[in-house]
């Protein structure tokens, strides 16, 4: 359905029983099974994966490549290339995406947004050929 490209190895957790309060910024890729109140942000402009896990919590907007969930987020998702809601994810807040995969018994409370779709280049003016001058 979706070509999979090789994702970047996760190379970060926060482990179930830790909390963090604060933005965290990593690169590559990040797990979360404990708890996370702040921001949590992949690298700009090179390959990234986050998940939350079913014992994770996140408070705070998360932004990331790829974003997996199957645990908790209140706050804003944005996935600049695929989200994928597991099972017992729970979220919310506003959710962007490009590619959506979404298991039966996900919720999401808020608002779902595709990201942009870029705008075609303007079409030129057609003349039509009764009108020519």
């Amino acid at each position: 359905m979706f070509s999979r490209k090789k994702q970047p190895p996760i190379k970060s957790l926060i482990a179930q029983g830790t909390r963090v309060q604060g933005d965290v910024q990593f690169s590559e890729g990040l797990r979360i099974d404990g708890e996370v109140v702040g921001e949590v942000r992949a690298a700009p402009d090179v390959p990234s994966i986050l998940v939350v896990s079913e014992s994770g919590r996140v408070e705070g907007a998360l932004h990331a490549a790829h974003v997996i969930i199957n645990g908790a987020v209140e706050g804003p998702v944005h996935a600049a290339e695929l989200l994928e809601l597991q099972p017992k994810a729970r979220i919310t807040g506003a959710v962007h995406y490009k590619a959506l995969e979404m298991h039966q018994g996900a919720t999401i409370t808020g608002q779902m947004s595709p990201t942009a779709v870029p705008l075609l280049e303007e079409k030129p003016t057609l003349k039509l050929a009764s009108n020519a001058s």
